[in-house]
């Protein structure tokens, strides 16, 4: 298998225990510029270690070939903790769109060596998930660019990466976010897996936004893409700072 490319960001504030795997997105072809490095360096400046995971895409019938990358790569990232000073049991994962998709994925498949190709003792199991504007469902709200090319159709590799249809008790703690007006990722997506995760018992933290493009990753000047309509936007970019604040209450009790 094919091991994922991770490539480390350190923080720039005082440093916090914590560190985020990234995920960028881009529908399973392509993995977005706008959705790597500067989120990296976002978390770096709020004190938290970062990777950036560029994991295998524009291969119709992926299947849980990036989930499998993905949990190497926290095998990886626990590794490296002594190396570059993050705790061990305190990695997340971070996704955006498709990428928010293989994030969940490992989120409720981290113990399933048959997803993972990782035998349960010593699978990594992420400290939470978070999860902007993310792919959830191969059902009706699917989006089909990624659907295609995680399944190709196939019916049971819908099922199984349906992930509203796979949360358990033991899914990692989530914090979400997403627009109502998401043109390319229906915001059902995120609703049904909150839904889920309130089911289960699992913490989640949700913030839906009333309106916003796909896609807007931190919202601000630095990543604005105006051929796109994709401008920065003072409301939406305050989900960094929530997720600061969750974040804290998930590696310290409280938020500081």
């Amino acid at each position: 298998m094919q091991p994922v490319k991770l490539t480390y960001y350190a923080p720039t504030a005082v440093a916090k225990p914590a560190v985020v795997v990234i995920c960028p997105g881009g529908g399973y072809r392509f993995l977005s510029d706008r959705e790597s490095a500067p989120i990296a360096r976002a978390f770096n400046q709020l004190g938290y270690h970062a990777y950036v995971a560029e994991y295998t895409v524009n291969q119709p019938g992926l299947g849980f070939l990036p989930a499998r990358q993905l949990a190497g790569a926290l095998q990886q990232a626990k590794a490296e903790a002594p190396v570059y000073g993050f705790s061990p049991d305190k990695i997340f994962v971070c996704g955006f769109s498709a990428g928010g998709h293989l994030a969940a994925t490992l989120g409720v498949y981290w113990n399933s060596p048959e997803v993972t190709g990782i035998a349960p003792e010593q699978a990594v199991r992420p400290a939470g998930m978070i999860l902007a504007y993310p792919v959830i469902t191969m059902g009706d709200y699917a989006h089909p660019g990624s659907r295609e090319m995680l399944t190709a159709g196939d019916a049971a590799l819908c099922r199984a990466l349906s992930l509203e249809q796979q949360v358990t008790p033991d899914t990692a703690p989530a914090f979400v976010w997403q627009t109502i007006t998401d043109e390319k990722v229906p915001v059902q997506n995120s609703l049904l897996f909150v839904q889920a995760l309130l089911a289960a018992g699992v913490p989640v933290e949700y913030h839906l936004y009333d309106h916003g493009l796909h896609g807007m990753s931190l919202a601000t000047a630095e990543v604005a893409d105006p051929a796109e309509g994709q401008l920065p936007d003072l409301h939406i970019a305050t989900w960094l700072q929530q997720c600061d604040y969750w974040l804290q209450e998930q590696i310290g009790g409280t938020a500081l």
